[in-house]
C-alpha cells in the first residue's frame, strides 16, 4: 500500500518551510489541507506559500475557488482523496499538509458531506435561532438526533446545529446515520509527523507572524477584497485577521485594537488546534527548540518516511 506523509499542527510552527524542505528532499508533490488557502485573494491573512515557493513545488488546493464559494470539509475529503490515490498511483511521493484538523480527517478517514445546501430551510433555521436561541435549536435536533445532540458542546458554531437539522429535514434521515455509513479507510497509509513547541515560544512565533503580516500588507488586502465586494458575511472571511481587519475599516475598533486582537485570537486558535492534533495517537511529534532547525528536522522526517513506507509496502505484498 502506498503511503501519504502529513505534517500537521497549529498556525506558525513552520509546517509550510519544513514541507517545502521535504518536498525538495523526496521529489514530492504537496496538497494543502487549509480550510482557507483553497480561497483566491487571500494570501498574507492565510500565510499561503509565495507564489515562489508554488514554482518550487507542485501544491494542491491552493487558489481554487472565490471567497464567496461556499465550500465543505466533506467536499474536500473526496477531492483531495482523489487527488492523493492519483498522485501515489503515479509514484510520486506526496505530503499532506495543513492545520484544519476536520479536513485532515476528512481525507484521511472519511466525512459526510450530506445533501447540498437548501437555502429555504437554511434560512428559516437561521431566523429561528436568532429569535428563539441556539438552546432551543439543540433542544429540537436532541428530538431527531440524539447522537449528534449529545456530541455538541456549548462551544459548537450554531452552524453545525444548522446543519443537523437541515440535513435531517432534507432527507428524513439523520446526519449520525450518515456518518455511521460514510467511507471511512483509505486506499493508502499515513504517517502523520507535527512540530512541539514549548506553548510560550509558539505565542511568540504567533505574535511575530501578526506583525510581519501587517508589515507585508494585510490591511491593504482586506482593503482589495472589499473592493472586490467580498466581505465579513462571507464564512470564508470569518477568518482571524480578517474579520478583525474588516472591524477596523469599518470604523468599530482601533487599527491598533485590530492588531491586539488578532494576535489574541490567533493564540486561541493554536490552542483549540493543539487540542484537536494532541487527541490523535498516530502523530509523532517532533521536539522544537527554532524555525533554524527545521532543514535537520527534514532530514530526519524523510529519512523515517522512506523507511517505514518501504516497510509498508513490502508487508502489503
Amino acid at each position: 500500500m502506498k503511503t501519504l506523509l502529513a505534517i500537521v499542527g497549529p498556525t506558525a510552527s513552520g509546517k509550510t518551510p519544513l514541507s517545502l524542505y521535504l518536498a525538495e528532499i523526496l521529489g514530492a508533490e504537496i496538497v494543502s489541507a487549509d480550510s482557507r488557502q483553497i480561497y483566491k485573494y487571500l494570501d498574507i491573512g492565510t500565510a499561503k506559500p509565495s507564489r515562489e515557493d508554488i514554482r518550487r513545488v507542485k501544491h494542491h488546493f491552493i487558489d481554487l475557488l472565490d471567497p464567496g464559494e461556499e465550500y465543505s470539509a466533506g467536499r474536500y475529503g473526496k477531492e483531495a482523496r482523489a487527488e492523493v490515490r492519483t498522485l501515489l498511483q503515479k509514484g510520486k511521493e506526496t505530503i499532506l499538509v495543513g492545520g484544519s484538523g476536520l479536513y485532515v480527517k476528512a481525507l484521511v478517514d472519511g466525512l459526510f458531506d450530506g445533501p447540498g445546501r437548501d437555502d429555504e430551510i437554511r434560512k428559516r433555521l437561521e431566523a429561528e435561532m436568532r429569535r428563539e436561541g441556539m438552546a432551543n435549536l439543540l433542544e429540537k435536533l436532541r428530538a431527531v438526533d440524539p447522537v449528534t445532540a449529545d456530541a455538541m458542546t456549548r462551544e459548537s458554531k450554531a452552524r453545525r446545529i444548522i446543519r443537523a437539522l437541515e440535513v435531517h429535514a432534507i432527507t428524513g434521515k439523520p446526519i449520525s446515520q450518515f456518518h455511521r455509513e460514510q467511507e471511512t479507510r483509505a486506499p493508502f497509509d499515513t504517517l502523520f509527523y507535527g512540530l512541539n513547541w514549548e506553548r510560550g515560544e509558539l505565542y511568540r512565533l504567533i505574535e511575530e507572524r501578526v506583525d510581519r503580516m501587517i508589515r507585508e500588507g494585510l490591511i491593504e488586502e482586506v482593503q482589495d477584497l472589499k473592493m472586490k465586494g467580498f466581505g465579513p458575511h462571507l464564512n470564508s472571511l470569518q477568518t482571524v485577521g480578517y474579520k478583525e481587519v474588516f472591524s477596523f475599516l469599518n470604523g468599530e475598533i482601533s487599527r491598533q485594537d485590530a492588531v491586539d486582537l488578532i494576535k489574541q485570537n490567533t493564540r486561541r486558535f493554536a490552542k483549540r488546534q493543539l487540542t484537536w492534533f494532541k487527541a490523535d495517537k498516530r502523530i509523532r511529534w517532533i521536539p522544537m527548540e527554532s524555525l533554524s532547525s527545521l532543514s535537520s528536522v527534514a532530514q530526519t522526517i524523510a529519512e523515517e518516511y522512506k523507511t517505514k513506507a518501504r516497510r509498508y509496502s513490502n508487508r502489503d505484498r
